[in-house]
């Protein structure tokens, strides 16, 4: 077992070959993902509160070699979901995108839903996956929301990183889960900060103008960080989705089983219109040039966000968007309808433990660490007054016998 995460190969390949756009709207930083034929309506993927842009890009491997075009991005710092909605918008004007297919998990599905509620003229239709419809029940579970924003980095890190299942898994959810982990190691505090407060600010998402034919719900089947009522709820207020459950793959089932998310996700696409056009897929050069740099680069970028307004859409690389082909050492299956029948089989594999466990060891460590440091600074601010009152005490039994 390793003790330092390693990126998996397809995802170093995907740095390699796709382009990370950056785009300042106002005083908000937008970083995401824009791949395959610019002629087709995207498929916008959201993140939930752990994920970042790159969680998504298997299926921004798999679907743009199919004709679509997939964008995948960060949720930026906003404290309320008008801003959000607002900054969506904004986003979408700037990249020159009026109607969209919204892919959601956990928050990114509530907020695509939200969008969908106050913009319904631009959401053509939802794929929903492990998500809610209201915040409530995350408001009443986490008392100390009001001053989510003056917490340390490390506490909020922490918090995150306990709302994702530990313990052993399969080996491939043990790898999904180390994937987003290293994920919210690169989260800066108001990063967290801010969608946590989107996942407690009292609100709820009212009924859609949209119908259920274009909506799908897709959910696992073994666990997920989404309490079983709630996501009892969503089913309940839309009986027209179209149900797509998943036998395994935890709170992450885009990285853990990609062939049947991506499966899934191609056949709601097809089931409400939206037609792909494999003719405008084009080889990328093997000389890798078009795609983003590494993982201390994408740090880096983070860091290197303007605070200024204005300015243009930055990539790391060109502006060609040609879809990836795999190498031959990648995982990237074709989607045909035989997966569905492969996904019903049960492989009984080992059992893993997640790197994961081993950072959430490493943040309670360090917070006993800085308990026991406290203490002990007390401990010794409380010497001086301990020998003085000595000192004091031996001074009075000496003068009470002299008298």
């Amino acid at each position: 077992m390793k003790s330092v995460f390693a990126a998996p190969g397809d995802y170093i390949y995907f740095k390699s070959q796709v382009p990370l756009h950056k785009i300042p709207i106002g005083t908000k930083q937008w970083r995401y993902y824009d791949f395959g034929p610019k002629v087709v309506p995207p498929l916008i993927c959201l993140p939930g509160t752990a994920g970042t842009a790159d969680v998504y890009y298997k299926q921004i491997m798999a679907l743009s070699m199919k004709g679509y075009r997939v964008i995948s991005v960060d949720i930026p710092c906003v404290w309320n979901h008008q801003e959000w909605i607002q900054s969506f918008e904004k986003f979408l004007d700037a990249i020159d995108v009026h109607h969209i297919h919204l892919y959601g998990t956990s928050l990114g599905g509530f907020l695509a839903q939200l969008f969908a509620q106050h913009r319904p003229r631009r959401v053509k239709s939802l794929v929903l996956s492990n998500t809610f419809l209201e915040t409530r029940t995350f408001a009443a579970s986490m008392p100390w929301a009001p001053i989510v924003g003056w917490a340390p980095s490390f506490l909020l890190k922490r918090y995150v990183l306990t709302g994702i299942r530990d313990g052993p898994h399969e080996p491939f959810i043990a790898d999904s889960v180390d994937f987003v982990v290293s994920q919210v190691e690169t989260l800066s505090k108001d990063d967290l900060a801010s969608r946590l407060t989107l996942t407690v600010d009292n609100a709820a998402v009212k009924p859609l103008l949209l119908q259920d034919s274009f909506i799908t719900i897709m959910d696992t089947n073994d666990y997920s960080s989404i309490p079983q009522e709630l996501k009892d709820q969503l089913g309940e207020r839309y009986p027209g989705a179209r149900r797509a459950y998943l036998k395994t793959g935890g709170d992450f089932p885009f990285l853990s089983r990609p062939d049947e998310v991506n499966l899934h996700l191609q056949l709601h696409l097809r089931r409400v219109g939206l037609e792909a056009h494999p003719e405008l897929v084009q080889s990328i050069p093997k000389d890798g040039t078009g795609g983003s740099n590494s993982k201390e680069d994408d740090e880096k970028d983070r860091d290197d966000e303007p605070k200024d307004i204005g300015g243009n859409p930055e990539s790391n690389s060109e502006e060609s968007q040609s879809s990836p082909s795999a190498p031959e050492s990648s995982e990237f299956h074709g989607l045909d309808y035989q997966l569905l029948s492969n996904a019903e089989i049960h492989h009984e594999n080992p059992v893993v433990l997640t790197h994961s466990a081993m950072l959430m060891n490493q943040h309670t460590a360090a917070t006993r660490i800085l308990l026991q440091s406290t203490w002990e600074l007390f401990i010794i601010s409380l010497l001086p007054f301990c020998v003085a009152s000595l000192y004091t005490s031996n001074n009075a039994r000496k003068f009470r016998q002299l008298v």
